[in-house]
């Protein structure tokens, strides 16, 4: 998409985490353009200097359900969405609050590995929470719907596509969950912020989890989704989540008008609208592009690589097929190296020395950086 781009004086967390002189590949971010109708539609909202209080944009519903019907295929109905002016984590914390009190009660689970801020919410919630591993006979990175099971879960919650790995759940795995979360009358969160990054020569489709679930256990089932990872946005924080139950939509509302959180948003609307209704032709150059970042890191890190993603911009790695020292490949990634990448203790890693690398950069600054972690 670009042979260059430089993010210094955006105030970028990802590149200040990283440090001067490290090339940073651990936040999931991209350092990619995004796309030129989001800048357009901002750019144009600025000229008006007003900046007060706004209404919900009462198309954005509409908008929403089509971009899963043309994206995925997916029958969205539009009443199950509700647009938040905050991120999916915080949105995620305020359907916890939100679920009723014999749900909360229960524990909360999650496969390891797996993005690490599911255990950090539910404990903000005051939540039980424990981990299964991973993993079954037939697919080390499956998921393993009888772990689940064997803990009477009130809340599951489950990464889709999979982050660190850039897996695909596949639509049996999210049917098995959402089932078993109406049998235990709890709740499945599904959070597919990644889900519009499926890599174009793969030829599958994201199972969106609301509408792959089984009709009798919809009602029990929540899509966490966002413009923020497919277009780059997310420091303008929005978000929706695709609730079919009416009255834990009326909950959410109710809770969120507490915390003086209401659905709208001046900037998030704007984005949002951009994104959706003019950034799929952006967005499908961008898939080619990660497609080819993705290969190139794949020929470059051969064996290191613990699964070959099919979404998004993530690799789930092995250090010491890097020849860096399990119980500190990260630091020395970053001292010896001059790269940064996340360490998989973050994602609850079954064993230390596992990394995750994001290869959404220009091609020439991921071709250096493969060759520092490379080259020892």
């Amino acid at each position: 998409m670009t042979e260059s781009f430089d993010r210094g004086g955006t105030g970028s967390s990802k590149w200040a985490r990283a440090g001067r002189g490290r090339i940073a590949l651990g936040l999931a971010d991209m350092d990619l353009p995004g796309p030129p109708a989001v800048g357009a539609a901002l750019a144009a909202r600025a000229r008006h200097p007003a900046y007060g209080y706004t209404v919900a944009d009462p198309g954005a519903p509409r908008l929403v359900a089509d971009w899963y019907r043309r994206r995925h295929g997916a029958a969205v109905d539009e009443d199950w969405v509700l647009c938040l002016p905050c991120g999916p984590r915080t949105a995620m914390r305020l359907l916890l609050d939100a679920v009723p009190p014999e749900v909360r009660g229960r524990t909360a689970v999650a496969a390891a590995p797996e993005w690490g801020g599911f255990a950090g919410i539910c404990a903000a919630a005051g939540l039980p929470f424990a981990s299964v591993p991973l993993g079954r006979a037939d697919d080390p990175f499956g998921l393993p719907p009888a772990g689940f099971a064997a803990l009477r879960p009130g809340v599951l919650l489950v990464s889709s596509p999979h982050n660190p790995t850039g897996r695909l759940r596949t639509a049996d795995e999210i049917r098995a969950l959402a089932s078993l979360a109406a049998a235990e009358e709890g709740l499945l969160i599904s959070d597919e912020v990644h889900a519009d990054l499926v890599h174009p020569d793969h030829g599958l489709r994201h199972p969106v989890a609301v509408a792959t679930a089984d009709p009798a256990a919809a009602h029990r089932t929540v899509t966490v989704g966002s413009v923020g990872k497919t277009f780059n946005t997310s420091g303008i924080p929005s978000c929706w989540l695709l609730v079919p139950d009416a009255g834990l939509r009326a909950r959410i509302r109710e809770r969120a008008a507490g915390y003086g959180i209401w659905e709208g948003g001046l900037l998030e609307q704007i984005v949002q609208r951009a994104a959706l209704e003019e950034g799929a032709g952006w967005l499908d150059g961008l898939l080619l592009h990660l497609a080819a970042a993705r290969d190139l890191a794949l020929a470059a890190l051969g064996p290191a690589v613990l699964a070959r993603p099919q979404a998004s911009y993530l690799l789930w790695l092995d250090g010491a097929a890097l020849g860096l020292p399990p119980e500190r490949a990260r630091e020395e990634a970053m001292t010896e190296r001059d790269v940064e990448l996340a360490d998989g203790a973050d994602f609850g890693a079954p064993r230390p020395g596992l990394l995750r690398l994001n290869f959404a950069l220009p091609l020439p600054v991921l071709e250096d950086a493969l060759h520092r972690l490379t080259c020892a």
